[in-house]
């Protein structure tokens, strides 16, 4: 089990915490279970929340498998009035839920005090390691914090530390760099032939997650599953337009190659990461020297040259069950070794084995290839959820995400792992390489989505036309697809048993995002691949949730940041332009424009409501002076450009 966590404060630890403690008590064998937490930050802070989580999970895993409890992430288990025992309960129970309810609060004021800063870290003994380090300089830390010695099913899953070396001039290929080095330390300390990777926001949710994902990837043939996907849903957000998504893509994949990686909420098959093709199964992995035991050249070039790992890596292809080391502490040189920065060097990591590298959104790029490989995939969407996170704290946060989730597709489409080469050199099925496809072009829907927002405020600017007007048959045409396509996806909403309100917000952030975050994220890509510029991965920053009651949606908070002046511009345009046709200032002669374009800019306006509630709100509510007068002075560009055009 792998948790990714980079940054200690977009990231809180506590988060960190309760995900590696939901994991830590999931109904699955003790002994057949290790946790992995990867530290991108390098965090004394980290560590000694693991340490002291470790010591919590020994009261807390016993008492949630002994009381069967189904949310296994203290922070929401004992979240508001409605997590009390109720009278009827027990009093062992009482006492006991009492108790863990203490232990949990001290474990929490012993991470806030520390975060605060409100103590020094004594760097010694464990903690010596972190005296010399910086975020971005240090070396490979890789410590077991927890050992389950004694093999037992019942007792507590192994607990490992790994922060992986980082130095200024070598590449760190964020989070796919991080997959990786985790791959190859888990593989010489426990070498699982399954590995479930989740985000340290993302905890297990369904206890019984593991059990139910083992039943799709052993159940199966082993060329029939590479990895099980499990939909993401959000604590502290709505999630109505992910369950859309889910509905009809997610589940509409399933028939054909089987869905993508999402990142988090998967459950790898590891020969297959090692970058085992579907038709060498029988043979993989035979390839030690029988003679004196040395590693060929072949596997050197592909896996490093650590010969430990090399062993390891051959016994997982082969489907050898070598069991758990005896002792995980003998495998730590080793370890350091596999986690070190120039390891990759010369070898296969990151262009034919493990997660690859060359985009922001390395889950779709690695799920791209094992597609294209021939392997098919599972999805396992059970009841209660999977794995529930945390979403974007706020709007600006979850402008970031957008643009840098557009950003990283884009990259994959117009590079050397684009699905039409692998449709056509490779194993991906036409259907699926249209899915991927669909959402590879996702960030390029800015270009027309921009003129077609533009396009009625232009007309009516210019006395012009665009659509025909009400009393020709023509109209019948565009109303219709508009009402068709509208229906369609309102009865997608309704299907999931969605309010309409929700199918008009998430339509209305469509539109915002699409001509904003998705605008950004096409324009890094173009400067990309001019060589201007390089990958930059942005963390999204998440707010950690001790309070009842979650948020009803994204907050309505703007900042200065270049994300809200399309918008705002696009929202200043429409009203200058319904402006200019109700007051009749608009220049004689033209066709003039008809009430077809002047819906679609009350429409544009509706869609852009966010903004224009912005205009009129102080503080963080509101759009920032110099993101309005930034805007102004775009929209004034765009109405002289259309007095111009009126005049030729």
């Amino acid at each position: 089990m792998f948790v990714t966590t980079a940054d200690v404060e977009l990231e809180p630890p506590i988060m960190t915490v309760n995900t590696v403690l939901s994991l830590l008590a999931v109904d699955y064998p003790a002994h057949k279970l290790a946790c992995y937490v990867s530290d991108d930050a390098c965090s004394p802070l980290i560590f000694y929340s693991l340490v002291e989580a470790s010591k919590f999970a020994k009261l807390w895993v016993p008492f949630c498998k002994k009381y069967n409890v189904q949310v296994r992430a203290p922070f929401r288990y004992f979240l508001g009035e409605s997590a009390k025992p109720s009278s009827t309960s027990s009093r062992e129970f009482q006492q006991d839920w009492k108790m863990m309810k203490e232990e949990y609060e001290q474990l929490n004021r012993n991470i806030e005090q520390a975060a605060k800063k409100s103590f020094l870290f004594d760097l010694t003994g464990e903690m010596a390691v972190f005296s010399s380090t910086e975020r971005r300089d240090h070396p490979a830390i890789v410590k077991v914090i927890w050992e389950n010695k004694e093999d037992l099913s019942n007792g507590l899953p192994h607990l490992i530390y790994i922060s992986r070396e980082k130095r200024p001039k070598h590449p760190h290929h964020y989070k796919a760099g991080a997959m990786n080095v985790l791959t190859r330390v888990s593989g010489l300390m426990t070498n699982a032939p399954f590995m479930l990777n989740v985000d340290c926001d993302m905890y297990a949710n369904n206890p019984e997650i593991v059990l139910q994902a083992m039943c799709l990837l052993l159940g199966s043939k082993e060329g029939d599953c590479a990895f099980v996907q499990s939909p993401q849903y959000f604590y502290d957000s709505p999630a109505d337009s992910l369950a859309i998504l889910h509905e009809s893509l997610g589940k509409g994949i399933v028939g054909i190659q089987g869905p993508f990686y999402a990142g988090t909420g998967t459950f790898h098959r590891r020969k297959v990461i090692y970058g085992l093709w579907p038709d060498e199964i029988e043979n993989q992995g035979k390839c030690i020297n029988s003679v004196n035991g040395q590693v060929g050249g072949e596997l050197l070039q592909k896996f490093g040259n650590s010969n430990e790992f090399i062993k390891s890596a051959v016994d997982a292809l082969e489907g050898k069950n070598t069991g758990f080391s005896s002792n995980l502490s003998d495998s730590l040189k080793a370890a350091n070794q596999v986690a070190g920065c120039g390891y990759e060097y010369g070898s296969s990591w990151g262009k034919k084995v493990g997660w690859l590298y060359g985009s922001a959104t390395e889950d779709i790029l690695t799920s791209l290839m094992i597609h294209a490989k021939g392997w098919k995939t599972s999805y396992c969407s059970p009841d209660p959820h999977a794995f529930l996170g945390c979403g974007p704290s706020d709007l600006p946060a979850a402008m970031r995400q957008q643009k840098r989730w557009a950003m990283g597709l884009l990259e994959i489409l117009f590079s050397e792992h684009s699905p039409i080469l692998a449709t056509l050199t490779g194993k991906l099925q036409f259907r699926q390489c249209l899915a991927y496809l669909w959402l590879l072009i996702w960030g390029l829907r800015s270009i027309p989505e921009l003129c077609y927002v533009a396009l009625p405020a232009y007309c009516i600017i210019t006395n012009t036309s665009f659509l025909p007007k009400v009393q020709e048959p023509g109209i019948c045409i565009a109303v219709a697809i508009f009402v068709i396509y509208k229906l369609y996806t309102l009865s997608e909403y309704i299907h999931c048993g969605f309010p309409i309100y929700s199918w008009f917000v998430n339509n209305s952030m469509l539109r915002i995002v699409a001509t904003s975050a998705c605008l950004f994220g096409f324009g890094s890509t173009v400067l990309k691949l001019l060589g201007l510029t390089e990958t930059v991965f942005e963390i999204t920053k998440k707010v950690h949730q001790s309070s009842d009651g979650g948020k009803d949606g994204k907050e309505l908070l703007f900042d200065e940041s270049p994300f809200f002046v399309p918008g705002t511009t696009i929202l200043l345009v429409h009203l200058a332009a319904l402006a200019t046709g109700l007051l009749g200032m608009q220049p004689q002669g033209g066709q003039g424009p008809g009430l077809g374009e002047y819906f679609c800019s009350v429409y544009v306006v509706l869609c852009f409501s966010p903004f224009l509630l912005g205009l009129f709100r102080k503080g963080k509510n509101g759009i920032p002076l110099s993101t309005i007068c930034k805007s102004a002075a775009l929209a004034l560009l765009f109405l002289r450009s259309c007095k111009m055009s009126s005049m030729n």
